[in-house]
């Protein structure tokens, strides 16, 4: 019985530098090697997360922007991919521009991958975001809100207080779209106490969904699964077994299954060199 093992990155597999460890990558890489089908759910991009997991070697796709992309974890290149309708496109553009919360926008545009975000319209925590990735080639500063929305928009993230985004998110998930509704992820900053993230994606970007195709595309018939954010719980409820890690947050650790070692503490590696037989 094949079994499918998917962990997330951020506070789970990456330790608290957000840095994978020595003992992780060859654990997963010995264990990868002798067969196992392993790999990684983020809300990262592709060109985020594979900078940080470049030691590993996975033969399996990769999940992105929790669920919006599979993305070849060699090339990089895109497999499945989903983006907003108009409807929601309107919707974000009118109620961001009401209440002056402008996200940053995530789209295929000519071709290409861009971040789009509206110049002297940032954030603290967009800015911080923007001065981390200054060589980002995705990057793109435009002047008003009909550029900002351009291309096939797969991805809005809002970084701010939660007194902030907490009006933002009531009245988005409110409203109705006219063309089907979209999944949001709401939570705080790991590496960053005090900040928020609300996170949109298309109906049926999800951790769980992405996991569930991924199982189709692999043939496995059972899924094991490792997290610490609200954001896993989808992945979570889909999963045959799912382990918290102990510095995940109380709110996962209720629909896990057991609780592992911390992130610091090569929490999933120690996991599968106990149970996982090649």
């Amino acid at each position: 019985m094949d079994t499918l093992y998917i962990s997330d990155l951020d506070g789970t597999l990456l330790n608290e530098e957000g840095e994978l460890s020595s003992r992780t990558t060859e654990v997963i890489n010995r264990l990868t090697d002798a067969g196992i089908y392993f790999t990684y759910a983020t809300a990262r991009s592709f060109s985020s997360a594979s900078k940080i997991v470049s030691g590993l070697r996975l033969s399996i796709p990769v999940i992105t922007y929790n669920g919006t992309f599979f993305v070849g974890h060699d090339d990089g290149r895109i497999l499945y991919s989903l983006h907003f309708n108009e409807a929601v496109k309107d919707l974000v553009k009118e109620v961001t521009g009401r209440l002056n919360c402008y996200p940053l926008v995530y789209s295929i545009l000519d071709g290409r991958e861009r971040v789009s975000y509206l110049k002297g319209q940032v954030s603290p925590g967009i800015l911080r975001y923007l001065e981390s990735r200054t060589e980002d080639a995705r990057l793109r500063p435009v002047m008003d809100t009909a550029a900002l929305y351009q291309g096939d928009n797969y991805y809005y993230t809002m970084i701010d207080s939660r007194e902030r985004l907490e009006p933002v998110k009531r009245e988005l998930i409110s409203r109705d779209t006219g063309g089907g509704p979209f999944v949001h992820t709401f939570q705080e900053e790991i590496y960053c106490r005090g900040e928020y993230w609300l996170e949109l994606m298309p109906e049926g970007a999800t951790k769980a969904e992405g996991a569930k195709r991924l199982m189709e595309l692999t043939g496995c018939s059972r899924m094991v699964c490792f997290g610490d954010a609200v954001n896993d719980i989808p992945m979570f409820r889909a999963a045959d077994e799912a382990y918290a890690v102990a510095n995940a947050a109380g709110e996962l650790k209720q629909y896990a299954d057991g609780i592992i070692l911390s992130n610091r503490e090569d929490g999933v590696a120690v996991w599968l060199e106990q149970h996982v037989r090649t």
